[in-house]
Parts: C-alpha cells; sequence; structure tokens
C-alpha cells in the first residue's frame, strides 16, 4: 500500500504533491514501483494535530480520489479516514476500500456504512484522538489490550454480517516507543484472530527517534522494521516509499520458501 497524503501538514510528506500533476505522477510512480494499493488522505494524522472539518476533508479529497480513479482504473484505491461521510463520498467516487485509523470508535456510524456497502475496512487500533494520542499513553499490556480491542470490533462488525476486515496494530497512535517496539515483537499474536494483518512504520517516530534522525533519513531503518513485520505476519505494508517495500517483500518470500 503506497501512500498519498493530500495535506499540507503530514509528518513526512505533507505538502509534497500540491498540485494534480504531481498526485498523478506520485501514483503513477508508486505504481511501477510495484504498488498493489494507493492510500489517499485528506487529513493529517500527526501526533498533536487538529483536524479540519469534514468539508475541508471531502474538499481536499474528492478532485484526486476522481482524477486518479480516471487515469488508474485498475489500481486499488483505498481512502484513510475516521469520518462516516467521508467514507461515504468517497466510496460514491471510485474508492475501494476505508482504512480507519479509529476502527469505528471517532465515528458511530462507520460501521453500519462499512456494512451497508460491503467494501474492504483496515480497523486500526488508536488510544484517543491524534491531538492527544501521544499525551503519556499508558498500557498494562499494550498487545493484549490491543488484541481484546480488535475482538470486540471484530465481533460488532460480524454482528451486521460484515468480515472484510484488515488488522492494523496502530503503530504511534497512542502508544510509546517501547509500546511499539513491544507490538512489533508480538505481531504474530494477532495472526490468531484470523483476518489479514497491515502493518504501518513507515519513516514513523519509532524509527527515526531510535536512531536520532529525522524522518527523511529513515528509509533504512524503514526496510528493517518492514522485513521484521513481514517475519511477523504482515500480509501488508503501508509504506511511503514502495520500490524498497516491493524488494523488501520478495527478499522475505525467497527467505520463507527456502526454509
Amino acid at each position: 500500500m503506497g501512500i498519498l497524503n493530500l495535506t499540507p501538514d503530514s509528518f513526512f510528506d505533507g505538502g509534497f504533491y500540491p498540485t494534480m500533476k504531481e498526485q498523478l505522477q506520485q501514483v503513477e510512480k508508486m505504481i511501477l514501483d510495484g504498488a498493489d494499493i494507493i492510500d489517499l488522505g485528506a487529513v493529517s494524522s500527526r501526533p498533536g494535530s487538529a483536524p479540519p472539518d469534514a468539508g475541508e476533508e471531502i474538499a481536499r479529497l474528492l478532485p484526486a480520489l476522481k482524477q486518479i480513479r480516471k487515469s488508474f482504473p485498475d489500481i486499488v484505491l483505498s481512502t484513510d479516514t475516521y469520518r462516516s461521510e467521508t467514507a461515504r463520498v468517497a466510496m460514491e467516487n471510485g474508492a475501494d476500500m476505508i482504512n480507519d485509523i479509529s476502527g469505528g470508535v471517532l465515528d458511530d456510524h462507520m460501521f453500519d456504512l462499512i456494512a451497508r456497502v460491503q467494501a474492504p475496512y483496515v480497523l486500526m487500533h488508536m488510544k484517543g484522538n491524534p491531538l492527544v494520542m501521544q499525551v503519556n499513553p499508558e498500557y498494562e499490556d499494550v498487545v493484549e489490550e490491543v488484541r481484546q480491542f480488535f475482538i470486540r470490533q471484530t465481533e460488532t462488525l460480524k454482528t451486521r454480517d460484515f468480515n472484510k476486515i484488515i488488522l492494523d496494530p496502530g503503530f504511534g497512535f497512542g502508544k510509546t516507543i517501547a509500546h511499539n517496539y513491544q507490538l512489533l515483537n508480538r505481531l504474530s499474536v494477532f495472526k490468531d484472530l484470523g483476518y489479514p494483518l497491515m502493518v504501518g512504520i513507515s519513516r514513523k517516530s519509532m524509527i527515526y527517534h531510535v536512531l536520532e534522525c529525522k524522518p527523511w533519513d529513515a528509509l533504512n531503518g524503514s526496510t528493517v522494521l518492514n522485513t521484521v513485520a513481514l517475519l511477523q505476519g504482515a500480509d501488508i505494508l503501508r509504506v511511503h516509499d514502495v520500490k524498497e517495500a516491493r524488494e523488501t517483500i520478495r527478499l522475505v518470500s525467497e527467505l520463507k520458501g527456502n526454509t
């Protein structure tokens, strides 16, 4: 899954693609580099960020979504939103799936919408919301608490006859660096729940704080941790750098095929 942020303030690539031409060029590059899914985000979820309203989110998203759908009709398009209204508009205009950082918590109508349209749904764990999620997050056992959250939310979706679920532990969303590494070290625990597993650790603070660098210097660290995630059972990597992630997948697949 290649990331296309349509925001001016995302932690790594906010404002990188301000024009439609630049957005289309980046999507084309990611597809040529091996992306299977393009994830469009119109609201920054960086720690401490205050979101725009739904109207502004949709206004940022819709032109890009429509043009990318027209230009690349065969690529799977995901919309990164926790708002059911944005999700509905996205699905009506060419999106194939929804990536919800709140796992249905921030909008009570999201599960009803997803069940109605029967679109694949990334259910992510986040503690709190982006504005406050990194203010001293605490867990007795972060892995077990995330696991129990997944169980509760997937059971709720099952009552709506919905099962097209992808799980994402939410690295960096209401977790300390130690919490993130505990999740990564025990990632395989979530495979027992029976759903595909997505990991989004690309260029995040769990890498650049440990390496004492900036996000734009965190590609090598991203590749290392993506490798660990694949070995722990990750099915989808959500990344800024598609070529390097695709190479990582190929090498890990080769390794697994010869063990």
